[in-house]
């Protein structure tokens, strides 16, 4: 599954580079986060509660971080279990861009999902996953003091 998106949040770049670096924040934003610790400075540990389609489960997962650029980009690599419910494990990477108006950030994601989720069909999932991180950057943008701001090539698809 690929994931790839921008939001522009009405913020200083410094600023969404701490947010998204501060685990008080990410805790108050990711949608279902029951835990989330900071191991090390590369390493983020989480426990995250999903309901995707009829698969209903909680997730225990670990973040790693690298090629970290401040204020600018950074890269992830992700895993995380869910019982019987499934795996998901992958890699994403995120840029910050100066925009009008704020901060874009700019998203790719590929992950491999298996178990009872893997049986869910690809477009359930995909639907899923865009709504998990439209309702981030949504909760991550008011953690801030500020908003997302639609971009023009999203109005179409609202």
């Amino acid at each position: 599954m690929e994931l790839n998106g921008e939001q522009l949040i009405s913020a200083p770049i410094p600023e969404v580079w701490r947010g998204l670096n501060d685990i008080d924040v990410l805790a108050k934003s990711i949608p279902g986060c029951e835990e989330i610790s900071r191991i090390s400075p590369e390493e983020v540990h989480a426990k995250v509660m999903f309901k995707i389609g009829p698969v209903r489960a909680r997730f225990a997962g670990k973040l790693l971080l690298s090629d970290i650029i401040p204020d600018q980009s950074c890269s992830m690599a992700f895993e995380g279990s869910g019982g019987a419910a499934g795996f998901a494990k992958g890699k994403s990477r995120v840029e910050l861009k100066q925009s009008e108006g704020g901060t874009l950030v700019c998203y790719t994601t590929e992950a491999s999902i298996g178990g009872k989720l893997g049986q869910i069909g690809g477009r359930l999932i995909s639907a899923s996953a865009k709504k998990i991180a439209d309702d981030f950057f949504q909760q991550f943008a008011k953690e801030l003091g500020g908003e997302t701001i639609a971009l023009e090539s999203d109005a179409g698809s609202k």
